[in-house]
């Protein structure tokens, strides 16, 4: 079965080379040789601290930015190198923001910001744009009036509505969705969500989703990739990535994540940082914060092995039975 997403050793490194007057350049890597699959229909969660590369990841794979190096295979069809053709990568996966209120013109109307993929990628005329938009506004629950006014004008709630309603215009495939609730208060974090699981199964829709928040990942995906350092670390079902960790960065991320009737872990020292992005270690970059390092660990860079049928982790000594407290 051919999967919806297709991530070959992807890498982005920003900077580099020299300058003018011959002077090293530094190169800051913030994703690092990440490869993994997403199958038609489901959704992937992604997950990591801020700084791991998740958003770099996530523009790469709308077109946003070139990759350095590495391929984006969608449905059989490498993107790679069609970065900057809107009109490749938009007729087959669009970006849902985290700031709703940003993420739209405010110089132009509601009606002119839904248009605007319907004339520039499926060059429809008046007559079927009003058409889709009308069938849009009545899959994100919202009145149709509202097309005439500006984004300003809405709440959170609402602008991430638009800003999705505006992701399915051109009818896509994959809709990487990168942080879509975290600027949303909680009561209206569970609408929008509810929203994103019907609308998957009315649009044979395929999700990435990016975030932070453990819990709400966990809720809505059906597997999940752990990024550190801009390299996945453990890709598995959701229910046993979170129960059963196998990465110690995995098991960290779990314990860390505040929890009601669980006390907050106690403050780290300097260790707990990110390493240097312009010196990656030449091992495992989990190595110093990790309490099961050993040798090989700061030599060699693991990979993605499997330690089980469905469940892999970039680690030389995985945890076993690695069970945490809720």
């Amino acid at each position: 079965m051919t999967p919806a997403l297709d991530v070959q050793n992807l890498s982005k490194t920003f900077g580099g080379g020299t300058s003018f007057f011959g002077k090293a350049q530094p190169a800051v890597h913030a994703v690092r040789s990440t490869s993994f699959q997403v199958l038609k229909g489901e959704t992937l969660g992604i997950v990591g601290e801020s700084g791991c590369g998740k958003s770099t990841l996530a523009r790469m794979l709308v077109g946003l930015l070139p990759p350095s190096e590495g391929k984006i295979v969608i449905k059989g069809q490498d993107l790679s190198g069609m970065v900057g053709n809107a009109a490749a990568f938009g007729r087959v996966i669009q970006y849902v923001f985290q700031d709703p209120i940003s993420s739209l013109n405010p110089r132009k109307t509601v009606r002119q910001i839904m248009e605007a993929p319907l004339i520039h990628l499926m060059g429809m005329d008046a007559a079927a744009r009003k058409a889709r938009i009308d069938e849009l506004f009545d899959a994100v629950n919202l009145r149709r009036e509202f097309l005439d006014r500006y984004p300003h004008e809405f709440s959170g709630g609402q602008a991430q509505r638009i800003g999705i309603a505006r992701a399915l215009a051109a009818s896509p495939q994959i809709i990487v969705l990168d942080e879509p609730v975290s600027a949303l208060d909680v009561s209206v974090q569970a609408q929008v969500l509810n929203l994103l699981d019907e609308l998957r199964t009315a649009f044979d829709l395929t999700y990435l989703f990016i975030s932070h928040d453990l819990a709400v990942v966990e809720a809505v995906s059906d597997r999940i990739a752990v990024l550190y350092f801009g390299a996945v670390v453990e890709v598995g079902m959701a229910d046993e990535v979170f129960a059963n960790p196998r990465h110690p960065y995995t098991q960290l991320l779990a314990s860390s994540a505040p929890a009601v009737g669980r006390p907050l872990m106690p403050a780290t020292d300097g260790s707990a940082e990110l390493p240097d992005p312009f010196n990656p270690p030449p091992g495992c970059a989990f190595a110093d914060r990790c309490i099961r390092v050993q040798k090989e660990c700061r030599g060699t860079v693991p990979q993605l092995g499997h330690d089980g049928l469905e469940h892999q982790s970039a680690c030389f000594h995985p945890i076993e039975n690695g069970r945490r407290e809720r």
